[in-house]
């Protein structure tokens, strides 16, 4: 390793050179045997310096965690393998396009370590499939396999036919083999599940279809065994069991619908009679359809507001969509609708939709996660209502007893409803969360550290109120009830909502700061971005990145979910996207420390606490009075050209973790540190800059000291950082003022001009501004926030420093 060092040392300090001398020390490190620290410093590489090669070194990290999946493969570790191939194909697959790899800076990686990236992806994905076969996660293997097949060319098709077909041909009898075992032992969803997984390999064998008609059967689901049975005929004429299955599922509609003979004639017609000739047959086919396919519509968009997972209250077992959608249409309730949806031509959609909604509806739990909670594979497959011994089982019984006993049949449960080891279905929950809570029936908070015999206000010292992902746990439902440890309803309230109970919703305004009627009718956006960072600042999160990821559905934001990227950077991406897309700089006023992501925005969701800076509201009278004293004193060309410049200014954006905003500069000429105060930090400064009053700053950072007798080289500047919103225009969008109004105000644009003079006049939120190389600049942070004024409002000259400045 001393080489390598050795070679920087002469190498001029090129930071290309630099940085390419350490990637190839990661990977010699890497082949020693030092996986985690290889990792460790490609990813400080990565970060620690803005003119690293920030392409290379996600590239190398991502070759280099497919070699340790591969090593994983290796030791026989074949699920954890498989996961850490998935979370893999995803990256390489957004890196490793052909325009990137035909670039000559990879060869070196190829001379050296033979890596070969053309068939990175190919490689990744077979290994993938591999390892989920060997792990015997059948079903995940075709799914895996089936999209890999779909993304290749024909040529690399013929590259990889023999594997291929070694593949599906192991993988097809597995699925057959345990489908076998499933059917044995009464578990007919799994066979189901896993024979049509060996029909999506292999749709040739009559005995697959056969073993699934079988399967069906079982589940009573006729429709689909008797269309199997009808395969099975098709495949192989000469074989009896087609017509005995067949026959078996048209015995079971009729039996399992005798109380309903009008709809056993219509399922039996659309399954038999499909081709007949009688006119009254076919109308009767016709309504069936579409009856039939307006509930499966309206299904489908109600479940895509649903979680992917839901516990059956009633017989305490886990599903998924599909298993939901079975149960519903083996149940009363779709008969009925399906019958009274024939009946009542044209199709009428509300009585549809109300019954699907009550039907699938669920309960969600927020609550405080205790050392232990059941997860996805303690209770899959299982009942929950006789589990025992399983960690934090028995608050997951009562939540489902409670949910039943209210009248609704689905629950969720964060614990155990998400299967935490899938990267892309974590990444799927967490940009769905909101919309899960907020089309939720009940949402039911559960606090454990609240006693049945307080009185009022022992909610506002709940632990609850601390957590970071109660926040949108709290604002998303429509409708919220708070249970105490013991499952009764705090304070005895039992109205039906407790976002409507003054007494509940001004504790949580105490202890929250949220004010008590936002929550009735929250909607997820970026507007008041600050006020909304400001809830959050005082929560905490077991997961450092949390803080940011569980805040994406109150803004309204998708954004990958990206564990291990450091909680500086998740606020950092958060606080990109909302700036980016609302052009909302009110993110911009924080005190306390910067981030390493960008220095204009903080390292800590802490730094939110203190409430923003607000400009004075003037009245209208106010405004007129200002405005007819400038008129006197102010050149309003001047004032206009002013207007103008900042008209013509772009939205602020984010490009590379670089920050373009629009300001209003004011250059600092003086910096003196206060003598009075003490040299230990914080320090406190006297800062003059032209056109503001004298101000003074307090920070961490040692500044330099200048004045006009003693200049210093360095640019320091203070801003006003801008958006369109200082024009003071009126927001359309809430239908703030009637267009009369409007044109009455804006026709005049000297009056325009003047009253934005008089707005610039008043105290504003500035940013300390260090000038880098070039014409890049980075914040100073400060303690406090720091508020300045111009010297004069009648010298607009003195604010003409409009410019888009570039901020690391």
């Amino acid at each position: 390793m001393e080489a390598f060092d050795l070679a920087i040392t002469f190498s001029d300090r090129n930071p290309v050179t630099v940085d390419l001398l350490l990637l190839i020390k990661a990977v010699v490190i890497f082949n020693a045997g030092r996986y985690n620290e290889a990792l460790r410093r490609v990813q400080r590489l990565a970060t620690a310096d803005q003119q690293s090669d920030a392409l290379r070194c996600s590239m190398v990290a991502a070759y280099l965690r497919v070699q340790l999946a591969t090593i994983t493969f290796k030791n026989e570790q074949y699920s954890e393998a498989a996961d850490e191939l998935t979370a893999s194909i995803a990256t390489i697959t957004g890196l490793f396009s052909p325009a990137t790899l035909l670039e000559p800076r990879w060869k070196i990686f190829t001379l050296l370590f033979g890596w070969d990236f053309d068939s990175l992806w190919r490689t990744v994905n077979q290994q993938r499939c591999d390892a989920l076969l060997r792990a015997d996660r059948v079903t995940e293997a075709v799914k895996s396999f089936q999209y890999m097949m779909s993304m290749i060319d024909d040529n690399t098709k013929n590259a990889c036919l023999e594997w291929s077909s070694t593949f599906k041909q192991a993988c097809t009898a597995r699925c057959v083999a345990k489908g076998d075992e499933a059917l044995a032992a009464s578990n007919n969803e799994m066979a189901v599940e896993l024979y049509s997984a060996a029909i999506g390999l292999d749709s040739s064998h009559d005995s697959f279809f056969e073993r699934r008609s079988r399967a069906y059967l079982a589940r009573k689901n006729y429709a689909e065994a008797l269309a199997d049975a009808d395969t099975v005929i098709k495949l192989r004429p000469s074989t009896p069991h087609g017509s005995e299955l067949k026959h078996a599922a048209l015995r079971g509609v009729q039996h399992s619908n005798k109380k309903a003979n009008e709809t056993f004639e219509s399922v039996l017609f659309k399954l038999k009679l499909t081709n007949a000739p009688d006119p009254q047959i076919q109308a009767l086919r016709k309504q069936y359809t579409e009856a039939e396919h307006a509930i499966k519509g309206v299904i489908d968009a109600h479940l895509e507001k649903a979680p992917l997972r839901l516990l059956n209250a009633s017989t305490g077992r886990l599903c998924n969509q599909d298993a939901q959608i079975n149960d519903f249409m083996e149940s009363k309730e779709y008969s009925e609708l399906l019958y009274s949806s024939m009946r009542h031509m044209p199709l009428k959609m509300k009585p549809i939709k109300k019954v699907v909604t009550e039907y699938f509806s669920w309960v969600m739990l927020s609550h405080r996660w205790e050392k232990e909670e059941p997860a996805l594979h303690d209770i899959q497959g299982k009942i929950v209502y006789e589990l025992k011994g399983v960690a934090g089982i028995e608050k997951l019984q009562m939540f489902c007893n409670k949910a039943r006993d209210m009248g609704y049949r689905w629950a969720w449960s964060d614990t155990c409803c998400i299967d935490q080891k899938n990267a892309a279905e974590v990444q799927r929950s967490v940009n769905s969360m909101f919309v899960w809570y907020r089309h939720s029936a009940l949402t039911i908070v559960y606090l454990s550290d609240v006693s049945p015999s307080v009185k009022s206000g022992a909610l506002e010292s709940s632990v609850w109120t601390t957590r970071g992902w109660t926040v949108q746990e709290f604002l998303a439902p429509n409708v919220i009830l708070f249970y105490h440890k013991d499952w009764d309803l705090y304070l005895n309230d039992r109205s039906p909502n407790h976002k409507e109970s003054s007494i509940i919703m001004t504790e949580l305004e105490r202890s929250t700061g949220i004010k008590s009627r936002t929550p009735i009718n929250f909607s997820p956006r970026m507007r008041g971005a600050r006020e909304k960072l400001r809830w959050a600042s005082r929560r905490v999160t077991t997961v450092p990145e949390d803080i940011a990821y569980s805040l994406f559905g109150i803004f309204g934001v998708q954004l990958p979910v990206l564990y291990g990227e450091m909680k500086q950077h998740a606020i950092g991406r958060l606080l990109q996207e909302i700036i980016a897309r609302s052009g909302d700089i009110t993110a911009l006023e924080w005190a306390g420390k910067p981030s390493e992501f960008n220095s204009c925005l903080p390292a800590e969701i802490t730094s939110y606490t203190t409430p923003p800076h607000k400009r004075p509201s003037l009245s209208a009278k106010e405004m007129q009075t200002s405005v007819s004293k400038l008129q006197k004193t102010v050149a309003v060309e001047l004032a206009l050209k002013l207007y103008t410049l900042l008209d013509s200014l772009s939205a602020p954006r984010f490009a590379n973790s670089r920050l373009h905003l629009p300001c209003i500069t004011f250059a600092i000429t003086e910096v003196k540190q206060k003598r009075d105060e003490d040299k230990e930090t914080p320090l406190v400064y006297r800062v003059k800059a032209e056109g503001l009053q004298d101000l003074s700053i307090t920070t961490e950072d040692k500044l330099v000291q200048f004045s006009s007798t003693r200049p210093t080289s360095q640019a320091f500047l203070l801003v006003c950082p801008w958006n369109r919103h200082d024009f003071g225009l009126p927001d359309f969008a809430n239908g703030a003022r009637g267009v009369k109004e409007q044109e009455q105000d804006d026709l005049d644009s000297r009056s325009r001009a003047l009253k934005l003079i008089v707005r610039l006049g008043q105290p504003f939120n500035a940013l300390l501004l260090a000038q880098q190389r070039g014409s890049e600049y980075k914040r100073i942070a400060s303690d406090r926030s720091i508020t300045a004024k111009v010297k004069s409002t009648t010298a607009v000259h003195d604010m003409m420093g409009v410019k888009m400045l570039e901020i690391l």
